[in-house]
């Protein structure tokens, strides 16, 4: 019976012993052996001392309990293994106990330590084969040796209380109980000393398993798991200790931020497996051209530093960032293939008046990898003072721009359109400004963009949708203007993104009483060329509510004809490069002319921005264009301005009446 266990349980624990066999092995052991100690005091030794008993029944009888530890042993080690324990392990567990325990009140009675009742000594072995029965029966049976899923957390707490107790019971009865003869010392001791070999094996397996765990942890949280090189905060350390040692050579440590251009088009096209390889590959190619005493680490994503603890000054560094920048004119061998890649190259040295720690040269050299890319990218550019203070006016800009909206310190101004043929007003264009609580004035090309990349420029766009609307709809009532006037809004690529755009255009609609076909939403065709599927949705649903929508500075960007055909265009607005030479210069009247020619045979409307001259009125006038506006007409005004402005231009005589031929 013993021997069918033994075996049995070995082929179930290899199969099931998990990720840490050692150490469960030892803990088996120290509770296997405890238990052999306690079984020889209380049972085995008895069987010696019985009157009567043939030695070759005592020697097998001896034999049994030896395999019962054994069993006991490779028993544990299953339950404290990482696979979890599944219902039939536990019915073939309650099988393995029941049996062990029926074992040791039999020999109890047979060595007349105990007066235990037949029927108590044999209930164990029913209770066993009721467990066996179980396990057989059971449908988990056919998975008995097959690997089961690891636990969610190792059992830790409950192995330690269940191997000190295994350890401290045997030591208890082994003190409590003297030896009754020469051959009783000679196994309690041998059992004594292999026990503490046990122990001292399991303490020493346990430090080093946790020197080994902390020296990974610390691996782990210093280095990039995918290249294996060190992260920011190994980065960091080693170009503080750079930095701390350069006055003793008069060194200047340079940092070099590399940014691998247009990662994220290759993540998109091939995968993020092919991603990872060109990372793997570029960490190579860095270790390769870089000098031995360089520092090279990957702080994140696809943006590496290295650290130059030699450099001399500013010249070592450009050419150190030349050498890295001519290395991807070649390309990067993938398993999908040969890949072209480019990186922008940031570079920062050591300067005491500028530099006050480690983090301050990686800032730095992050900063000068953004001008690169500013320049065009597959470029270098080497920080300076000026670099610093534009970051942090941008840094100001954004923060101040997050509060901008409930502060009120966003206006708008509008600057009329006219009818070229008539000189009436028929229409105006929202314009944006900022005006700060210090009393400064931001640019709207400075703030502009900001609120576009950081999205600030969705709940800003909201407001100006209804802001205008809202002036429009109080000059028509007041008779400043026509009923029929329109009002141009310009529009950005992320409302266009934003799915409850149309929602907000219809809502403000409602709220201004203002009829759809008098809102002009003016688009770029950038918009339409990098988001085409998303820019044609959203511009459909605009029309279905009788939106009409305008291309702003037409002629300066793709000015692909596709475009007009593909979507729901009724407005181009000429931009003012155009205009600027429209009135001694042939070739800009001949661009001007095909526009409108073009706009008239699509039954476009028309608009010429930035007419600043009278003459440039007077050469559109002749060239049929239908509206414009610019300085010549009105600067952009006030909504409280508007009244007196429009008044102007219908009494002004400072240009003449331009009839349509």
């Amino acid at each position: 019976m013993q021997l069918t266990l033994v075996g049995g349980l070995l082929i179930v624990l290899q199969r099931r012993i998990g990720r840490d066999p050692i150490g469960v092995i030892a803990d088996a052991s120290i509770l296997a052996l405890g238990a052999w100690l306690v079984m020889w005091i209380f049972v085995v030794r008895a069987l010696f001392d019985v009157s009567g008993s043939e030695p070759a029944v005592v020697l097998i009888k001896g034999l049994t309990f030896s395999l019962s530890a054994i069993v006991l042993f490779l028993l544990v080690t299953l339950l404290l293994g990482d696979s979890d324990n599944s219902a039939v392990i536990w019915l073939a567990t309650a099988a393995v106990i029941s049996s062990l325990l029926g074992d040791m009140l039999w020999a109890l009675s047979d060595a007349e330590r105990l007066d235990v009742p037949l029927a108590v000594r044999n209930s164990p072995y029913v209770l066993a084969l009721f467990a066996a029965a179980g396990t057989l029966l059971h449908p988990g049976v056919r998975n008995l040796t097959a690997q089961g899923a690891y636990r969610a957390t190792r059992p830790i707490a409950g192995r330690l209380v269940l191997v000190t107790a295994g350890l401290a019971v045997p030591i208890t009865v082994f003190v409590a109980i003297d030896a009754v003869d020469t051959r009783d010392r000679i196994v309690r001791g041998g059992s004594l000393i292999v026990l503490s070999i046990a122990v001292l094996a399991r303490v020493i397996i346990a430090v080093r398993s946790n020197a080994t765990l902390q020296a990974r942890l610390i691996t782990s949280a210093q280095t990039d798991a995918l290249t294996g090189l060190p992260n920011r905060s190994l980065m960091l350390e080693h170009v503080d200790t750079a930095l701390r040692t350069a006055w003793r050579d008069s060194r200047q440590p340079t940092v070099l931020f590399i940014d691998v251009d247009r990662f994220k088009n290759i993540n998109d096209s091939l995968g993020h497996s092919a991603g990872d390889d060109v990372l793997v590959a570029v960490a190579e190619r860095l270790r390769m051209v870089l000098p031995s005493h360089c520092v090279v680490g990957r702080i994140s994503g696809d943006e590496f530093v290295v650290l130059d603890p030699q450099s001399k000054g500013p010249s070592e560094a450009m050419v150190l960032a030349d050498r890295v920048l001519e290395s991807f004119h070649e390309p990067l061998a993938l398993r999908q293939g040969d890949v072209f890649v480019s990186a922008s190259i940031g570079v920062s040295t050591y300067r005491p008046s500028v530099t006050n720690n480690a983090d301050d040269l990686l800032r730095h050299a992050d900063t000068a990898m953004y001008r690169a890319k500013e320049s065009g990218r597959n470029c270098v550019a080497i920080f300076d003072e000026s670099m610093l203070a534009s970051v942090t006016q941008r840094l100001a800009v954004e923060t101040a721009l997050y509060r901008a909206l409930e502060r009120r310190e966003l206006r708008l101004v509008h600057q009329p359109i006219i009818d070229v043929s008539l000189g009436e007003v028929v229409g105006f264009e929202a314009l944006m400004r900022w005006d700060r609580e210090d009393g400064s004035t931001v640019s709207p090309a400075e703030f502009i963009p900001i609120a576009e990349e950081t999205g600030i420029i969705v709940p800003i766009g909201s407001w100006a949708l209804l802001e205008a609307l809202t002036h429009l709809g109080e000059w028509i009532a007041a008779g400043v203007s026509p009923r029929d006037a329109t009002m141009a809004v310009n529009v950005s690529p992320r409302q266009l993104s934003d799915p409850n755009f149309v929602n907000v255009v219809s809502e403000a609609l409602t709220r201004a009483h203002i009829p759809a076909r008098q809102l002009w939403l003016e688009v770029t065709e950038s918009v339409m060329i990098a988001q085409p599927d998303q820019a044609l949705s959203t511009l459909t649903k605009l029309g279905d509510l009788g939106v009409r929508v305008a291309i702003d500075d037409f002629g300066t960007g793709y000015s692909s004809l596709s475009l007009l055909q593909k979507f729901p265009i009724h407005r181009l607005k000429i931009d003012r490069s155009f205009i600027n030479g429209v009135a001694d210069n042939d070739d800009a009247r001949s661009l001007v002319r095909t526009i409108i020619a073009m706009c008239e045979s699509m039954n476009l409307d028309m608009v010429a921005e930035g007419v600043e001259s009278v003459r440039q009125l007077q050469v559109l006038g002749e060239l049929r264009c239908l509206k414009a506006q610019g300085f010549l007409i009105s600067h952009p005004v006030a909504p409280e301005a508007m009244a007196s402005t429009v008044a102007a231009i219908s009494n002004v005589g400072a240009w003449p009446r331009i009839r349509r031929p």
